[in-house]
Order: structure tokens, then sequence, then C-alpha cells
């Protein structure tokens, strides 16, 4: 063999073994790199999985959450319409689509104001083009298979992306006629309320007159027997003047005529005779001002108000109150003597311290020393009428009631339980408040103030 053809030399034992070592070291961790692969492909796999599970779930919830807003869609009866920048129909529910007799799909691309009769586009496009974000109202008529619809009552609002830009509007919607049927409905409702509660306040003013008849029959029967009893004897002393002028326009004798003067009493039936017109025209005078009273109190006129002088009604009031009753009180009045008239009805006022008067007299049936105290001043720009007594008060868990229609704690027929109610009505419907301050076994005070709004200047 020559030196061109040497065999490379020998690996000497120790070289062949490092290499057969190193190559072992190869293969062994080519091995554990597919296995890290493989795990890794399963950890992956499990996630889309998961994933895949989790989509099909939101998917589901999604169909779900559409199909009810879809269900809630299809269910108005006001007609709903989506619109986009545009105005062309993105969505409209089944109201607007049977309105215009077309299906829901139909109308999807097509501009809205193509639906509406020509002189209501122009408003529409107004508040399609309108970079403006608040909402507007519009009443339009829209173009349908059967001609012109209605008018409709449209509340439009602008519709906005995720970016929070505009891009589009929202029309919601109902005939005016359908509005007008709900507002006429409501409107009777409230007149029909307004008669109910007008009626519930003459009938408690008849019961109120008639817990006040048996006083007033009394203090009416005083005076009149007083009117009567001088009509009597104005009438026996006329025929004595009678019979004694006819003497002397008859020529008696002076002798004759002065006998005459004496047996008739001439000289003491003229000295009586100024005290007797003076009874009778105070007898009159007090019939009168006790119809007066009853007039205020069964008064049922709404009309304009009248000043009112509130000292004077709450006297009447209070006097024609306390002969109505067998409880007997010491009143006294507080009343500031520059306290200006106001503008209200009289007659509601005096129902209204009737009433507290009346309760106020029934709280004190088991009282030693009954008081009550009628106070009124000016407050700002009120007047504030209070009603105090010593009686047994209020208990605290019926204190928030007692203005309430029908509640009473009164024994059953003693009262309607309409009293305190409709005395709070007539004071609101008069912009003024009735509240009440009480504790058990310490009495109670009723406190009503009208707003001096209506004040009334000297002269009317």
């Amino acid at each position: 063999m020559t030196a061109d053809t040497q065999a490379p030399p020998a690996r000497t034992p120790l070289l062949a073994a490092a290499a057969i070592s190193d190559e072992t070291a190869l293969g062994g961790a080519s091995e554990a790199m597919w296995f890290e692969v493989v795990r890794k492909m399963d950890e992956v796999y499990s996630d889309l999985l998961r994933y895949e599970a989790d989509l099909e779930q939101k998917n589901a919830q999604l169909e779900e959450a559409q199909a009810f807003i879809s269900s809630v869609i299809a269910s108005m009866s006001d007609m709903l319409v989506v619109c986009d920048g545009q105005g062309r129909i993105l969505q409209a529910n089944p109201s607007f689509a049977k309105m215009i007799g077309q299906s829901e799909d139909e109308l999807v691309g097509t501009f809205i104001v193509d639906h509406l009769v020509e002189a209501d586009r122009a408003p529409m496009l107004g508040l399609i083009d309108t970079e403006s974000q608040l909402t507007r109202d519009v009443d339009l008529r829209f173009r349908t298979a059967a001609g012109d619809s209605d008018l409709m009552a449209m509340h439009c609002s602008a519709r906005f992306d995720p970016n929070r830009r505009r891009s589009g509007v929202v029309l919601t919607g109902r005939p005016i006629s359908e509005l007008r049927r709900a507002y006429e409905a409501l409107n009777n409702a409230h007149l029909e309320l307004q008669r109910a509660q007008r009626k519930l306040i003459a009938q408690e003013k008849i019961a109120s007159l008639g817990r006040l008849v048996a006083g007033v029959a009394h203090e009416l029967n005083n005076p009149i027997s007083f009117v009567f009893g001088n009509i009597h004897t104005l009438d026996r002393y006329r025929k004595n003047l009678v019979e004694y002028l006819a003497a002397v326009h008859a020529g008696v004798a002076a002798k004759e005529l002065a006998e005459r003067r004496r047996s008739l009493r001439i000289d003491a039936i003229v000295a009586d005779l100024q005290p007797l017109i003076d009874g009778t025209l105070e007898g009159a005078a007090r019939v009168s001002d006790i119809v007066k009273n009853l007039r205020r109190l069964s008064s049922n006129r709404v009309g304009e108000r009248q000043p009112v002088d509130l000292s004077k009604v709450a006297r009447a009031a209070t006097h024609l109150a306390l002969r109505s009753k067998k409880v007997h009180a010491d009143v006294a009045f507080d009343i500031d003597p520059n306290v200006p008239s106001i503008a209200a009805h009289e007659g509601q006022i005096h129902q209204v311290v009737v009433n507290l008067i009346d309760n106020a007299l029934d709280s004190l049936r088991n009282v030693a020393e009954p008081q009550i105290k009628v106070s009124i001043k000016t407050v700002g720009r009120e007047v504030e009428i209070a009603v105090a007594d010593n009686g047994c008060g209020i208990d605290n868990d019926v204190a928030d009631k007692i203005f309430d229609p029908f509640f009473t704690t009164k024994d059953v027929g003693e009262g309607s339980g309409l009293g305190l109610w409709i005395s709070s009505t007539i004071i609101r419907d008069h912009s003024g408040t009735l509240v009440v301050a009480s504790s058990p076994g310490k009495g109670s005070v009723f406190t009503l103030r009208l707003p001096r709004d209506g004040e009334v200047a000297d002269g009317g």
C-alpha cells in the first residue's frame, strides 16, 4: 500500500466510546423534545375544545337574548323603526309593517321618507340630518296601502355606534287618536273624581249641619222667643196708644184725657218703647247672625274667591260649634289685630274651623277643666290659624292616619271619618297646609296656614 492510498487511522477505543456516547445523548434529547411538543398540542387541543364549548354557550345565550328582544319588539303595539344615518330602514316591528301594508323584509333598505306624505318629508329629513343628540317629538302621516294614515305622534331619538358616534335614529310612536282617547279617559276619570270629592264635601257639610241642628235650634229659640214676646207687648202698647190718640182727636176734656193717660199707662208705654225696640232689633240681629253662619257652612260656591276676615270667621265658627255640643269648654281667642283679610272661599274656611273646634270638643269629654285656644297670626308670607286643646291627644300609631278618608277614632255612629280629610283637601285647594302636633294625654294643636298671596287690600 502506498502513501497515497493509506487508510484513515483507526479510532482509538477511547475516541470510539466518546462518539457512541454523543450519538446516544442526541437521540434522547430529540425524544424528550417530541414528548414536549405532543404535550403542548394536547393542551392547545383541550383549550380549543373548552373555547368551543364556551363559544357554543355564548352563542346559545346570544340567540336566546335575540329571540327575547325580537319577541318584545314583535309584541309592541307602538310602532318602532330603526334607521341608519341616511334614513334607510334597518329594522321595523310588525306594528309599523302592518300599518304600511308591507312585510318587514320589504321595508328593510327602503328610505323612511318614502313612506311619508309629501308635506311631512322635510321635517323627517331634518331629524335624520341633524347632529343633535337630543330627542324630538314630531307629528307625521305615513303613506299606506289604504291611503294616508292617521296623524301619528312619533318620538325620535338618536342612535349611536359602539364608539358613541351618531349612526342613525330610532322612531317610536302611535296614532294621536289613541293618545287622545287615553287623555279623554284620564280627563273623565279626573272630573269624576272631582265630582265625587265635591259630593263627599257636600255630604260632610250636611252631616255637620245635622250635628249642629240641636244647638242651632236652641240658639234660634232664645232670640225668636224674645222677639215674639216683645211683639206681643208692642201690640198691646199699640192698642193703648190708638185709644189715647182717638180721645185726643175727639177733643175729650183735659181732665178726662189726663185720666185716660193715667189708666192707659201712656207715659210708661212711651218710656218702654225704646228698650222694646232695641231688644227686638238685638234678637233679630242674633237670628240674622245665626242664619249667616249656617249659610257660610252650607255654601257650595266654588267660584271666584272673595275677601275673608279670618277673625270674624273663626269667632262665628267657634260659636256655632260650641252650641252644638254638650261639652262646655273655656274658649280663649288670641288674634293679632293686624292680620289681613285674604282671598278665599269663606264657607269652606268656616267649615274647616267648625270641624277643628268640633274635634277639639270631642277630645275634652273627660277633662276636668276643658280649654280651647284659637289663635290667628301672620307668619312670614302666610296667615296661621291654630286650634289647641288640653284633651286626650292622639296616639302616635294613628297620628299619621287622621287625615286619611274614612279613618276615625270615634265610636260607630259618631263620625264619618271625612271631617279632617275634607278639611285638609280644602286647605290644599287654597294652596295651604294643615298639620297636627299632639301628645297622648296632653292635648293637640291643629295648625292651618294659608298663603297671603291672595291678600286683600283695605277697602277690598
